[in-house]
């Protein structure tokens, strides 16, 4: 029997373009301190080894700080530790695993995974690597490391990098990991266990199977049920893993979507924000819609504004925000306006409400989540609804409305 636990996808170094200059820094630092995190895990928890399957850097450009500290960390405590190259991070021209510079610098516990094929790391234990020898692999990048191995009674344990055809939309991808020959490998005893990274998600969620993603260490999308964690394995010949996540993360990426239509309504909507912790490591986007008088809105605004300081971030879901502005007959009435500021002010809500109908009739697309891209997205002009709604807002506060 052999205990060992199976992580992936640090991609340390990582920056984000929604953390600003007082988040970044913190993201960057936890992402390094979940590392110490884990091999101290390992530690407490007996086990024999540490794999990292994939990704253990952002790109292969890093800093001499980045790298200096990551291998710092790395090197917290004498458990074994695996690093398997990824996409990321790959072998060949320019790899950051051939530097000199970090070849000199790796701690002594710290082992890279950078053949194809059987490693010994126990009596009676083989790690089998499969890691990525160039930027853009043209084959299956996990099946080849399975050539010659048999079931000789040895514990093997497969650690690859790349996307299960179970979750690649585009299963005909030269470089789609095909489920079959990791099936017959572990039919066959030759395998017993398949450690993978790529995904930030744990998979399968229920952690059943000898085929599994640990996830990413720490959160870094809106998309990744289940990061934050890393897997704890116990493997043994004729016996099926017994596999258990443990938590890991202290960063969290959360969409909060409302319909918005009373001031209880704003009030729940501060009371999921205030329910989150903690604020400085979470980065939330909001997807609001409905309407809201002029008061409402205004108290909406209050409730963002008051609580922006005091998150890592907190943004609008430009594609899934629309909140109308509708004032009340004693909201108007309180305005008394006339001539040609009520003409425009009439103007825009029409405009408002109209461009909130066509919205309405358009059936919504899309993902269920937010988009993940790392470069922030092309800037566009608003629809005119939009631009109405900000104009009857600016026209009640120079007016002295109940917005201001």
């Amino acid at each position: 029997m052999v205990r060992f636990l199976h992580t992936s996808d640090w991609q340390l170094g990582m920056t984000r373009h929604y953390l600003d200059a007082d988040a970044q820094p913190r993201f960057t630092g936890d992402r390094i301190q979940t590392v110490r995190r884990i091999l101290r895990l390992a530690v407490d928890r007996g086990c024999a080894f540490v794999v990292v399957a994939g990704d253990v850097f952002e790109h292969p450009n890093l800093g001499a700080q980045d790298m200096g500290r990551a291998l710092e960390a790395m090197g917290s405590q004498e458990v074994p530790l695996y690093l398997l190259p990824g996409n990321h991070d790959p072998l060949g021209t320019g790899s950051l695993w051939s530097s000199t510079w970090i070849r000199d610098r790796l701690p002594a516990n710290v082992t890279v995974l950078d053949s194809v094929g059987p490693w010994p790391v126990a009596q009676g234990v083989e790690i089998v690597a499969a890691p990525w020898t160039s930027k853009r692999p043209d084959a299956d990048p996990v099946a080849g490391s399975l050539r010659g191995l048999e079931a000789d009674g040895t514990v093997r344990l497969l650690v690859g990098h790349g996307m299960l055809e179970d979750l690649e939309p585009d299963v005909s991808s030269p470089v789609v990991v095909r489920r079959a020959p990791l099936e017959a490998a572990l039919e066959a005893g030759s395998i017993h266990y398949i450690a993978l990274g790529d995904r930030h998600i744990r998979w399968p969620r229920d952690g059943s199977g000898a085929i599994q993603y640990s996830g990413a260490h720490e959160s870094t999308g809106f998309r990744e049920p289940g990061c934050g964690q890393v897997l704890e394995v116990e493997l043994g010949p004729g016996s099926p893993p017994r596999v258990t996540g443990h938590e890991v993360g202290s960063w969290q990426h959360v969409v909060i979507a409302r319909e918005l239509a009373t001031r209880a309504d704003v009030a729940a909507l501060a009371a999921a924000l205030d329910a989150l912790s903690p604020k400085e490591r979470s980065v939330v986007k909001t997807a609001l819609t409905g309407s809201l008088t002029i008061a409402e809105r205004a108290e909406l605004d209050r409730v963002i504004a008051d609580r922006l300081p005091l998150f890592a971030s907190l943004e609008e879901w430009d594609r899934r925000t629309d909140v109308v502005v509708v004032p009340d007959d004693g909201e108007l009435a309180q305005l008394d306006l006339g001539g040609y500021v009520q003409q425009s002010l009439d103007h825009l809500l029409s405009m408002a409400r109209a461009g909130r109908a066509a919205d309405d009739a358009v059936a919504p697309g899309g993902s269920p989540e937010p988009d993940d891209d790392r470069l922030p997205p092309e800037p566009t002009a608003p629809p005119q609804h939009e631009v109405a709604q900000d104009a009857v807002r600016l026209l009640v506060r120079l007016t002295g409305g109940a917005a201001r």
